[in-house]
C-alpha cells in the first residue's frame, strides 16, 4: 500500500469510504454509488456483532482496505493510481462520493441493497455469484446478501 493511501486517515473513514466509492462506481447512477456505500456499512453492521466476521475489518477503513473485498484498492485496479492522485478530489464523481459517503456513515443513507454484503457490476458473473440470489439490483450493479 502507498503512503500517500496510508496517509488517508479521516475520522470516521470518511476518505477512505469516499474514494472506495470512487474507485468501485464512479460514473454509475447515484443509486449504485449509494447501494456500494451500503455495503461497506452492512459489513460493518456485521462485523461489529459480538459473533461478526471480523475478518472484514472493525471500521470503515479497515474494511474498504481489507484484502480481496473492494477490487478498486488492488494494487493493479485501473483506478488504484488515480485514487491518490490529488486532482481526483476535483472530478464532480468525487463530490458525489464524498456526500454519500457522508450520509452512509451518519446513518442517514437509507439502504437500497436489503442488508447487502456483496455486489457485482450488471454486466458480469462472477464464479461467487453462481447459484446466489440477487437481492437488489441499481445502478447497473447486482446485490448479494451472503453474510449475516
Amino acid at each position: 500500500m502507498s503512503a500517500a493511501i496510508d496517509r488517508v486517515a479521516e475520522p470516521a473513514g470518511l476518505t477512505v469510504l469516499a474514494l472506495t466509492l470512487w474507485g468501485e462506481a464512479a460514473g454509475r447512477p447515484v443509486r449504485g454509488v449509494e447501494g456500494v456505500a451500503a455495503v461497506v456499512m452492512n459489513r460493518l453492521r456485521l462485523a461489529a456483532r459480538p459473533d461478526g466476521p471480523k475478518h472484514l475489518g472493525t471500521a470503515v477503513g479497515a474494511i474498504c482496505r481489507a484484502p480481496f473485498q473492494f477490487a478498486c484498492w488492488h494494487p493493479r485496479h485501473p483506478r488504484r493510481d488515480a485514487m491518490v492522485d490529488p486532482a481526483t478530489r476535483n472530478d464532480p464523481a468525487f463530490a458525489i462520493c464524498q456526500r454519500i459517503a457522508a450520509r452512509a456513515l451518519s446513518g442517514a443513507l437509507p439502504d437500497p441493497t436489503r442488508g447487502a454484503t456483496h455486489y457485482h457490476a450488471a454486466d458480469t458473473l462472477p464464479r461467487w455469484a453462481v447459484g446466489q440470489v440477487p437481492v437488489a439490483e441499481a445502478g447497473g450493479l447486482v446485490f448479494y446478501r451472503l453474510l449475516g
